[in-house]
């Protein structure tokens, strides 16, 4: 319970970073990571790690999806 909690804290404080879509990407992967990897074999840590950076890569590509369609000029 100690990690778990520990690695909300770093979240909480990678959240505050200027990059909010990452930030919260890497919160959410983080705790869903945690969680699973807990019951996985008490890998919470490892779980947590991988599932931010998993949700970090998924945030970002989503964001630079929108931005591109946010950038295209319309079809006619």
């Amino acid at each position: 319970m100690r990690k778990i909690l520990s690695i909300l804290a770093l979240g909480t404080l990678v959240s505050l970073s200027p990059a909010q879509a990452q930030a919260k990407g890497c919160v959410r992967g983080a705790v869903a990571g945690a969680v699973a990897g807990h019951y996985a074999g008490h890998h919470a840590v490892v779980g947590a790690v991988g599932g931010c950076v998993a949700a970090r890569a998924y945030y970002k590509h989503k964001a630079a999806q929108q931005a591109q369609q946010h950038q295209a000029p319309p079809h006619h």
